[in-house]
C-alpha cells in the first residue's frame, strides 16, 4: 500500500495527529483494539477508516467518540433522536446520552485482510440490520449458556 506508515502506539498518543488529519478534511486509518465489536472488528487483524463527521449521523454508523470520563470508543449507533445511543456489536448493554460534541470521527469503512469494505455496501447494511435485531437472541442465548456451564459442572 503506498503512502502507508504503520505505527503501534496507544489512542491517546495518536489522537493529535488524527485530529490534524481530520480537521484537514482528510481520511485516517487505524486499527482499533478490544473485542467490544467483534465479529466485525477483529483486534489485530482489522482496521477503520475514519472520516471528519458531515452532519448528523444516522442508525449503524459508527463514530468514534469520547466518553465524559476521557476514554475513547468506537460503536454502533443503534438510536437516533436528540443523543445517540450506541452499543458494541459484541455487548449487551446500550450507552445512552452520546452527544454531537463527543464525536471525533466516524467510520467510512473497514479493512478486512487489506480489502475495503465501504459502510455503503448492501451486504454491510444487512449485517448490521440482522446483528441489531438479533440482539436479544443473542443475549438470551449466552445467558442460557452460561447457566449451563454453572449448573451442569
Amino acid at each position: 500500500m503506498p503512502n502507508t506508515v504503520k505505527i503501534e502506539t496507544s489512542l491517546n498518543e495518536l489522537m493529535p495527529i488524527m485530529c490534524e488529519c481530520l480537521e484537514a478534511g482528510k481520511s485516517f486509518r487505524f486499527s482499533p483494539r478490544g473485542i467490544s465489536m467483534l465479529p466485525m472488528l477483529r483486534e489485530g487483524k482489522d482496521s477503520v477508516l475514519l472520516s471528519p463527521v458531515d452532519g448528523k449521523l444516522k442508525k449503524y454508523d459508527i463514530p468514534l467518540y469520547q466518553r465524559d470520563n476521557g476514554k475513547y470508543v468506537l460503536h454502533r449507533i443503534v438510536s437516533v433522536g436528540e443523543t445517540y445511543t450506541c452499543i458494541g456489536d459484541n455487548q449487551f448493554s446500550y450507552e445512552n446520552g452520546i452527544r454531537d460534541d463527543q464525536i471525533i470521527a466516524v467510520v467510512t469503512g473497514f479493512y478486512r485482510k487489506e480489502k475495503f469494505i465501504s459502510i455503503e455496501n448492501p451486504l454491510y447494511k444487512i449485517y448490521c440490520a440482522i446483528w441489531d435485531k438479533s440482539r436479544g437472541l443473542r443475549n438470551f442465548w449466552r445467558r442460557g449458556i452460561g447457566f449451563l456451564r454453572r449448573h451442569l459442572k
